[in-house]
């Protein structure tokens, strides 16, 4: 069969589709039954593991994880303390940085349900005060450190700064912001692209939408979103989570 210019031009073009495609998809820098590792910038990760849950069945949890001068933040532990003593020795021993602090984004399950395994090293964790109160009538175990409005926490010469700005998924949750980055991790307040409402028994919906108007305005030009649940983005997921708890 003799190829026409018009022919070969289309399946170039359909190969150059389909390579984009491929590349575009996340790499992972480590993968387990119970834990998975997406680096994000060369300084940032995304740690993923999973909740067992009635309503929504075996569910995908993201973290964070900051890494600057031999040091390293975590933004939420993973779903329980076996996952999350993992995720320590991946951090400690992998990447050789020791672990400064654990931020917690609210008191929920997906974000504390490891804690322990960070406290039996000494690792402090830090919360909204909200966090704490709701944390010990829940049941769940109890962040250490608390803070009403703002906390900043420096690790090398960079910092980050984890600000609570309303009520959302949770009455507590916060963000957290690290500006060396232009990153965001906004926990489950923030969806991604096309996500549903998720779970609502703690929120306050009629609120949402301006929690996350008011992040937006403060970080109008992030380069990099990170929800609770789904893959990252940019400012478009504050913008996707605005619309999808917009009152009518």
């Amino acid at each position: 069969m003799i190829m026409t210019h018009k022919s070969l031009f289309a399946v170039l073009f359909l190969i150059l589709i389909l390579f984009a495609c491929k590349s575009q998809k996340p790499d992972v820098t480590y993968n387990s039954d119970t834990l998975k590792i997406i680096p994000v910038t060369q300084n940032s990760y995304i740690h993923i593991s999973y909740l067992q849950t009635n309503d929504f069945g075996k569910v995908p949890c993201n973290g964070l994880i900051y890494m600057k001068d031999d040091e390293a933040v975590v933004f939420d532990t993973p779903v329980d303390n076996k996952t999350s003593n993992e995720l320590i020795k991946w951090i400690t021993e992998t990447k050789a940085h020791s672990i400064k602090g654990v931020v917690i984004n609210h008191f929920h399950d997906d974000c504390l349900g490891g804690i322990e395994a960070f406290h039996q090293l000494n690792i402090p964790s830090y919360a909204n005060n909200k966090t704490i109160v709701l944390a010990q009538k829940e049941g769940n175990p109890i962040p250490q450190i608390g803070f009403d409005n703002e906390n900043e926490i420096t690790i090398g010469n960079q910092k980050i700064i984890n600000r609570y700005f309303g009520e959302a998924h949770t009455k507590d949750n916060i963000a957290s912001y690290i500006p060396s980055e232009n990153l965001l991790f906004g926990g489950c307040s923030v969806k991604s692209i096309n996500a549903t409402k998720g779970y609502l028994g703690d929120a306050n919906v009629d609120e949402w939408s301006n929690t996350i108007a008011k992040i937006k305005a403060t970080y109008p030009n992030l380069e990099i979103v990170v929800p609770g649940h789904g893959d990252y983005g940019n400012n478009e997921l504050l913008d996707y989570t605005i619309s999808l708890f917009k009152k009518e």
